[in-house]
C-alpha cells in the first residue's frame, strides 16, 4: 500500500529550483558533448595538382637530345625511339610505377609500347592516358608527338608525388609507331583483348598538345569525357572546339573501334587558323597551326609554352577526377 505525503509550500519551492538547476546542467552538458564531436564534414575529392610547364619543357629537351644523338629522329625502329623509351620506362620506375615494355614487330623492325599500371583502384574500372611516343623519319617530332608524351609522363609523377589513391586503377601508355598506322596501340587492344577491354571506363589520347600557332581542341567522341575538359577550360575562360582534323587518325581509334568510350585533346596542326580562332585563342589567322607538322623543323623550338602548361594542367585535372 502506498502512504500518501503533503510538502509545504516551502519544500515545493526548494524541489522546483532544483529541478530547474539539473535540467540547466543537463543542457550544457549536451551542447557542450556537441561541441566537442563536431559532425565530420562531407568528402570533398582532392583537387588536381598544378603541372610544372618548365617541367615537361624540360622532358622534351631530353627527347631532343636522344633525336639529336641518334640522326635526328626518334623514328620506330631506329636507335632514337628505343633511347625514348628507355628514358620514359626509366623516370616511371623511379617514381614507383609498375612498368613492361610490350613488344610487336612492325615494318620488320621490332617495336614496343611503354604501359605503367600505378598501384591500387579498382581493376574492373581502368581509367587510362596515352600518347605515342614515336616520330617521323623526317624529324625528332617534339611536338609530334613529344609533347602529348612528355605531358603524361609529367601527370604520371605528379600521381606519384601524390601518392593517390584512386577508387579506380590508374594506367599509363606511351605507344610504339603511330606513325604507320597506331601499330602500337592496335597490338596492344588486341592483345587485351575483350574482357580487358571491357574493364577499361575511358581511354585519354593526347597527340600534339604544344602546337606553337595552338588551338584548344577537345575529342567529343563520348559526352562525358568531353565535358570533364571542356568544363575545365571554361572555368578557366578559354573556348574550346570539337576535335575533328585528328578523327580516326591517333591512338584512340583502336580503342573506340573496339566499343571503349574515348577523349582527349590536340591543339592543330595541318589546318589553317581561322580569323575566329585567332580572335578567341591568339595566334595567327591563316597560318596553319603547327607549319612544321612531319617535317625536320619539329624540334624544341617548334612549341608554345603556355598551350604546353595550359594541356598538361588539363590532363591532371582530368585523370583525378575521372579515377576518383
Amino acid at each position: 500500500m502506498f502512504t500518501s505525503v503533503t510538502s509545504s509550500p516551502l519544500r515545493r519551492a526548494a524541489l522546483a529550483a532544483g529541478t530547474c538547476t539539473a535540467l540547466a546542467a543537463a543542457l550544457l552538458g549536451s551542447a557542450a558533448g556537441a561541441q566537442a564531436s563536431p559532425p565530420a564534414p562531407a568528402h570533398t575529392p582532392l583537387a588536381a595538382p598544378d603541372i610544372d610547364g618548365a617541367a615537361v619543357k624540360a622532358d622534351l629537351g631530353e627527347l631532343q637530345k636522344i633525336a639529336d644523338a641518334n640522326g635526328g629522329t626518334r623514328a620506330h625502329g631506329t636507335a632514337g625511339y628505343k633511347a625514348s623509351v628507355d628514358f620514359i620506362k626509366a623516370k616511371l620506375d623511379a617514381a614507383g610505377f609498375t612498368t613492361k615494355l610490350q613488344e610487336f614487330t612492325s615494318g620488320g623492325a621490332k617495336g614496343y609500347n611503354v604501359i605503367a599500371d600505378w598501384p591500387g583502384g579498382d581493376s574492373g574500372k581502368v581509367v587510362m592516358a596515352g600518347a605515342h611516343l614515336d616520330s617521323v623519319d623526317a624529324g625528332p617530332g617534339i611536338n609530334d608527338n613529344g609533347s602529348g608524351s612528355a605531358g603524361i609522363l609529367e601527370v604520371a609523377l605528379a600521381v606519384a608525388k601524390a601518392d593517390l589513391k584512386p577508387a579506380k586503377h590508374l594506367r599509363f601508355a606511351w605507344w610504339g609507331d603511330e606513325e604507320a598506322g597506331m601499330v602500337g596501340s592496335s597490338h596492344y587492344v588486341d592483345a587485351l583483348g575483350s574482357d580487358g577491354l571491357s574493364k577499361i571506363d575511358g581511354y585519354l589520347n593526347f597527340d600534339m598538345i604544344g602546337s606553337p600557332n595552338p588551338g584548344y581542341f577537345v575529342y567529343d567522341d563520348d559526352s562525358r569525357l568531353e565535358k570533364v575538359f571542356t568544363d575545365w577550360f571554361a572555368a578557366k575562360k578559354i573556348a574550346t572546339e570539337p576535335e575533328t582534323e585528328g578523327d580516326g587518325r591517333s591512338d584512340h581509334a583502336p580503342f573506340k573501334d573496339r566499343g571503349v568510350k574515348v577523349g582527349g585533346l590536340y591543339s592543330g596542326g595541318e589546318r589553317t587558323k581561322t580569323e575566329k580562332q585567332a580572335a578567341q585563342w591568339g595566334g595567327t589567322a591563316g597560318e596553319e597551326f603547327d607549319a612544321c607538322y612531319h617535317r625536320s623543323c619539329d624540334t624544341l623550338k617548334n612549341v608554345d609554352d603556355k598551350a604546353l602548361d595550359t594541356n598538361s594542367d588539363a590532363i591532371a585535372n582530368a585523370v583525378w577526377e575521372l579515377s576518383s
